[in-house]
């Protein structure tokens, strides 16, 4: 069997604190990651703690600095390894959800759909597969969607939509929470076209929450979909399926952005921030206006500014009930 390279556990707040000591300790080098509280290297090991609440230890080291130091100094008991048997569930043929794009300006917005059983989630054991917001390279990225799309017995499925069907369909709408349930209802009826490829057929299907109401994704489900047990939750990325699907969503992205790159002659940068402000400006005083659609979500208040177009008046959002 391979070495133990990566590992990944959910803290309490006492144990987060307990470890917190451990990586600043001075033994550490300490590192800024996106999403974590803190983040230490040295030789052979890396130990980040997200925002999340997960712990994940990377590196040659990593074995070691689990049997002990995470299990019996902080977490207080033996997991390695048992992680199936003392959770059963996580074996359950199922499948994971998850989208990319929704809060970058440039791109088209991709919905991932991966389903998984039991030999799928052997197979990526210790394999770093893990929720795409902690990984911080498209590199590894890459690599990851490789092995997931080569996993035999998974099976999966990516809905793109591109920037002028995203903007028809946020006209029209009114909502990205709408266009995003349409896309992980499509995702979800294009798997269950597969399923004679599931074996065994999958029980529930596994998204974000990311609508308040969860009547959003369940009135978008088309006929196979609405035969299968949705379970809508926050974080669900913590769910090896939906991991796997998110970095499948975020792999497409990626490739479609360069690919709108490469056609304008234009940097697209990722996100919404004042580089991708300055882009825009960028790109409209190259192409024109008129061909921004084609590569950005006009609802977004970048949209407005980049066309020196007066920003729509905020409206404050009011949770219902």
């Amino acid at each position: 069997m391979p070495p133990l390279t990566s590992h990944t556990a959910k803290l309490t707040a006492g144990q987060a604190d307990l470890l917190e000591k451990i990586v600043r300790d001075g033994t550490f080098e300490l590192r800024e990651v996106p999403y974590a509280r803190y983040s230490g290297m040295k030789k052979d090991l890396n130990v980040t703690y997200y925002t999340s609440g997960k712990v994940v230890v990377q590196g040659k080291g990593t074995e070691e600095f689990v049997q002990f130091v995470l299990e019996p100094q902080i977490i207080g008991e033996a997991r390695l390894g048992y992680e199936m048997v003392l959770n059963p569930e996580l074996l359950d043929p199922r499948l994971g959800i998850d989208e990319s794009g929704k809060g970058d300006f440039f791109g088209p917005m991709c919905i991932a759909g991966v389903y998984v059983n039991a030999r799928v989630l052997t197979a990526w054991k210790d394999k770093g597969v893990r929720d795409s917001k902690n990984i911080s390279s498209d590199a590894q990225i890459a690599r990851l969607a490789t092995l997931i799309r080569e996993t035999p017995s998974c099976v999966h499925n990516v809905v793109v939509v591109g920037n002028e069907a995203y903007n028809r369909m946020h006209a029209r709408n009114g909502s990205v929470n709408r266009v995003l349930a349409w896309g992980h209802a499509r995702v979800i009826e294009n798997l269950l076209g597969q399923k004679h490829r599931m074996v065994p057929p999958p029980i529930r299907a596994i998204s974000d929450q990311f609508a308040s109401d969860k009547g959003t994704i369940e009135r978008a489900l088309m006929s196979m979909g609405r035969e299968l047990q949705l379970v809508q939750r926050h974080k669900a990325e913590e769910d090896l399926a939906v991991a796997a699907a998110s970095i499948l969503a975020r792999d497409e992205f990626v490739h479609r952005l360069k690919a709108l790159e490469q056609e304008f002659g234009s940097p697209l940068p990722k996100g919404a921030s004042s580089a991708v402000e300055k882009a825009g400006c960028d790109f409209v005083a190259r192409h024109g206006a008129d061909a921004l659609p084609r590569v950005a979500k006009m609802h977004f208040r970048t949209s407005f500014r980049v066309r020196g177009l007066p920003e729509p008046p905020k409206v404050e959002w009011k949770k219902k009930g």
